[in-house]
């Protein structure tokens, strides 16, 4: 038997492969296609501390090899998530991350404050590709100052597993990583979506409502891979890798690249049930290569 266990901050992973937010809705809407238990977490929907109505439609679109999103992270508030979403899922039989949002320092700190009150969720992924109101829209994540100043307000209000969520929308990743890191990040997620936009070329109309979109899927794949194997090697907190996953070999590159774990978010549309396939995958590949633990994988690139 091989050992799938990984370890990120104090959180004990009974296997690397997690579910991206946005992909799953809150891990029910999955349920139906495989037993949640199976996998190593669930990252669930984006929440902010108030209700949000998200984007105009359209908002989604096909691209080749990946997808368009333009959502705007609606989603009904914490209070809602607390009181209708937690009682059904605290106790699935597998780790739940909330991914969280806010347009102000002062929002992240109130929504991380009233989650860290929750007992069956052990980690937040805090997302700073989010707008910063006060500073013109500009996304938290594409400065180190920005970064750091919303990193360290939440640290002090959040006890638990800290988990940063890295825009790919920056010149050089890795110092904000490293500028997370010196704020009291626990571990990196990355990469978000990329900005693109799509065009109706017949009627010369922008597809989304919003001109731009987040680009996810295979197309990023291999920006993902250079940017985890980037940050892996600029901090000493674990990385969670993701961009483009859609099998077992996918999921094994992040892995030697330096990923301690994955996400897996577009694949969810095509196949809700490729993440236990990724599994199974990793677990013959250590088989097959006599690997006894997935730990021998991360971070094995030769260069």
């Amino acid at each position: 038997m091989v050992n799938l266990s990984v370890k990120i901050h104090e959180l004990d992973f009974k296997n690397p492969v997690l579910t991206a937010s946005g992909t799953c809705g809150f891990g029910e809407e999955i349920a139906d296609f495989f037993d949640l238990s199976l996998l190593g977490g669930i990252v669930v929907k984006g929440t902010t501390l108030k209700h949000r109505e998200g984007n105009a439609y359209p908002r989604m679109a096909e691209t080749p090899s990946g997808m368009l999103n333009a959502v705007g992270l609606q989603n009904k508030g914490v209070d809602n998530f607390i009181s209708n979403i937690y009682p059904r899922i605290k106790d699935l039989n597998t780790h739940i991350i909330v991914n969280v949002n806010g347009s102000t320092i002062e929002d992240y700190v109130a929504l991380t404050e009233r989650l860290d009150e929750l007992e069956k969720i052990p980690a937040i992924e805090l997302n700073i590709s989010c707008p910063n109101v006060k500073e013109g829209g500009m996304a938290f994540g594409i400065s180190c100052v920005s970064a750091e100043a919303v990193v360290k307000a939440v640290r002090k209000a959040y006890s638990k597993t800290l988990i940063v969520k890295l825009s790919p929308n920056v010149t050089n990743i890795s110092e904000i990583a490293k500028a997370v890191e010196g704020q009291g990040a626990d571990s990196v997620s990355l990469i978000n979506t990329l900005l693109g936009m799509a065009v109706n070329a017949e009627s010369r109309k922008p597809v989304l409502s919003t001109v731009t979109g987040g680009l996810s899927g295979p197309a990023i794949k291999p920006i993902a891979l250079r940017m985890v194997w980037q940050v892996y090697n600029a901090v000493k907190i674990p990385v969670m890798g993701m961009g483009g996953i859609m099998n077992a070999t996918d999921a094994l590159e992040f892995m030697i690249a330096g990923a301690s774990a994955i996400q897996v978010g577009t694949a969810l549309f095509i196949d809700p049930a490729v993440p236990v396939k990724i599994i199974n995958g990793i677990s013959e590949y250590m088989e097959r290569h006599k690997i006894q633990s997935v730990n021998e994988i991360i971070g094995s690139l030769q260069c």
